[in-house]
């Protein structure tokens, strides 16, 4: 009997998407096919390869409407978002526009005698493992850029977008990208990492759970295959006494229910200059109060479900924990909390650091807020974490916040904003977070290797 993927939809329990998983031997041929014809697609002049990729991504967007309600289906973002074709532009655009600049030759000498120079090769066949949050717009950090650099491209999402990477591929190949050159399979855990143990791949980019992380390294040991790892995340902001609060609390209470919760680089915990602590949960709680949880199909809800049961189980879980242990609960349930996906958003104070919500992931909609006498005891806390992907800093003083990111231990610094993947930056994360360098010219870095070329020209 095949075995096979299926896509259990939040919105009502129903099966959305099944798929038939292919075999060990059907994935080896796929990865063959993508090696045989990786040379050909490197040979293409670079910018052919950036027009093609341009089209594959206009491709995508013509497909709007329908992957909108595609993704409220599989993993439950409200229509009234629009998708993430804005970003997913964005993301490849930049990319597009530095690849020549990125991708020339380090010339060292060009004289009479010598030349000598460094060029950037492409790695061979790229390895995608994309997740369920945001399936477009994390597979596109590498997908893009990848193909620019002149690498074949295989794809695999999550079983809960499980039609995003066959939906990518489509736009891609219609555009005139060669079949064989990007491709999306269907695998199991069992085949990915039997995959990558037989060296199938000359990069793999995971983005996913800590422990989803560590069974790549394990699959990948000895291979010496580069590793790209965007694995957990308990992201801080901290709101300083001189910051604008009104702004403060619209953006940080955005980055901490958007998308249910469910971002890379969302809002877990905040730390708020004691003076402002009042007013800062009083405003917070006003707003969350006046969101809308429902069915993402219905333009009006602002909260959709979560994507999969057992991830509302956890933030419930790690809200009653904090509430038996002290905490204060600032919002009642929600009409359409129905104890399963549909999870109402929750604001937390008398929280602290013994407590599972305020230091474990949470990937949900709940936020736990502490007040901090000064800035010293604000960095303690925010870099009492696993994890180190973004922090947020909220303040007047420009200077300060650069003094404060630079002993903060993240990927990214943000001061005034936050949840937001800036292209022309390097996107990267430290500790449990991961490893590796993606988006800016540094991302191409990750996707090549470099050759030196030492050509002398003349012997006497």
């Amino acid at each position: 009997m095949t075995k096979t993927l299926k896509c259990i939809s939040p919105v009502d329990g129903s099966v959305y998407a099944e798929r038939p998983v292919a075999s060990l031997e059907e994935a080896r041929e796929a990865v063959a096919r993508a090696r045989a014809a990786q040379e050909d697609w490197a040979a293409r002049p670079l910018s052919e390869r950036v027009a093609l990729v341009r089209a594959g991504v206009a491709a995508l967007g013509a497909m709007g409407r329908e992957m909108v309600e595609e993704l409220a289906w599989m993993m439950g973002r409200p229509v009234r978002y629009g998708g993430e074709f804005r970003g997913v532009e964005e993301r490849a655009s930049y990319m597009a526009e530095i690849a020549e600049a990125a991708l020339a030759p380090e010339v060292i000498e060009e004289s009479e005698a010598f030349h000598r120079f460094i060029a950037r090769e492409p790695l061979g066949v790229v390895f995608v493992i994309a997740p369920w949050n945001y399936p477009y717009l994390t597979a596109i950090n590498t997908v893009a850029p990848g193909l620019i650099a002149g690498n074949a491209v295989i794809i695999k999402h999550a079983t809960q977008t499980l039609l995003a990477g066959e939906r990518m591929v489509r736009a891609f190949t219609s555009a005139g990208v060669p079949a064989d050159v990007f491709q999306n399979l269907f695998l199991d855990h069992e085949t990915t990492e039997a995959l990558i143990a037989a060296k199938s791949f000359d990069f793999v980019n995971f983005t996913g759970s800590v422990k989803g992380g560590q069974a790549i390294e394990r699959a990948a040991a000895g291979t010496f295959t580069p590793l790209g790892l965007e694995l957990g995340g308990k992201d801080p902001g901290y709101v300083m006494e001189d910051a604008d609060l009104d702004a403060a609390v619209e953006t940080l209470m955005d980055g901490a229910m958007f998308n249910s919760g469910q971002c890379c680089c969302g809002i877990e915990r905040i730390y708020v200059a004691r003076p402002l602590f009042d007013a800062f949960v009083e405003k917070s709680v006003e707003l969350v109060r006046g969101m809308r949880l429902g069915n993402p199909l219905d333009p009006e809800t602002t909260i959709g479900p979560m994507a999969n049961i057992r991830f509302a189980r956890l933030v419930r879980e790690q809200i009653n924990e904090a509430i038996a242990a002290g905490a204060r609960a600032h919002l009642e349930p929600f009409e359409g909390d129905d104890g399963g996906c549909y999870l109402s958003p929750q604001i937390l104070t008398n929280v602290d650091h013994s407590m599972r919500v305020m230091r474990e992931e949470s990937f949900g909609p709940v936020v736990g807020i502490m007040a901090v006498d000064d800035d010293e005891e604000a960095i303690g806390l925010m870099n009492d974490s696993d994890y180190g992907l973004t922090a947020s800093l909220w303040t007047a003083d420009p200077e300060r916040a650069r003094a404060i990111g630079a002993r903060i231990e993240t990927g990214t610094v943000f001061m005034n904003r936050c949840d937001y993947l800036d292209p022309a930056l390097c996107w990267t994360g430290c500790k449990n977070t991961g490893r590796g360098a993606a988006l800016s010219r540094l991302g191409y870095l990750s996707l090549t290797r470099p050759r030196s070329y030492h050509l002398r020209k003349r012997l006497a």
